[in-house]
């Protein structure tokens, strides 16, 4: 038997918004830490929402480019499942973190997919968000990732699919890509850092209908 597709809401900067996920049926929450994004959250807030989470729901924290002791002392404070590592690292320095970490890779080409190997050696790199590749930002875009080869990487690797989802296309890419599973952030948003709870409601319906054609992984946390 297989686990069922999981769905990480990402940018969540409020409680409301943390809730509203929750029951829409969410199995993650991301909170970015990054000081250039405009969902940025401080380890104050994250904490407090962390606190009124129910069990079994994971908190992500989102790092760029951040000292590997700031990841460390963040995810400890804030009682973060896992780190999602979204910028320039290299295997040695998820190794460093010491805590199970998602490895954000953005494919631009299939370069990206041997980028892949390296840190698939790291017993910390519990799996990898698929992202688009843009140069204007590390994430949080809205460009649509290539599926063809985000279909590539599902196949050896436990894949969160990110990149341009939303409640519309979401259950195609479920379908064509096989994740284990994906990933939104601006596809259900009314703005930067303000989620639209309909939006939510309706990816996270539309992504576990199509999770009975999708692959199953084992669980990231173990």
């Amino acid at each position: 038997m297989t686990d069922s597709l999981k769905v990480k809401i990402c940018g969540i900067t409020n409680l409301e918004d943390a809730i509203a996920a929750v029951e829409a049926g969410a199995d993650a929450l991301g909170f970015v830490f990054h000081r250039e994004s405009p969902r940025r959250v401080t380890p104050d807030i994250v904490r407090q929402i962390v606190a009124q989470l129910p069990p079994l729901v994971l908190p992500v924290g989102v790092f760029v480019n951040e000292d590997a002791k700031v990841v460390r002392d963040v995810m400890d404070a804030c009682a973060l499942a896992l780190a999602q590592i979204h910028g320039d690292e290299s295997p040695s320095y998820c190794r460093e973190v010491g805590r199970p970490v998602l490895r954000a890779i953005r494919l631009r080409d299939r370069a990206g997919l041997a980028d892949m190997a390296g840190y698939q050696e790291q017993a910390c790199v519990r799996g990898f968000v698929v992202d688009a590749y843009s140069e204007q930002a590390f994430g949080g875009t809205g460009e649509r990732v290539d599926w063809a080869l985000a279909a590539e990487a599902a196949r050896t690797s436990r894949v969160l699919l990110a990149g341009g989802l939303t409640p519309e296309n979401v259950q195609e890419a479920v379908i064509r890509v096989r994740p284990y599973g994906v990933d939104v952030s601006s596809g259900v948003e009314a703005r930067p850092g303000k989620k639209d709870h309909a939006k939510v409601m309706a990816f996270v319906r539309a992504a576990k209908l199509a999770s009975t054609q999708s692959g199953g992984y084992t669980a990231l946390v173990e």
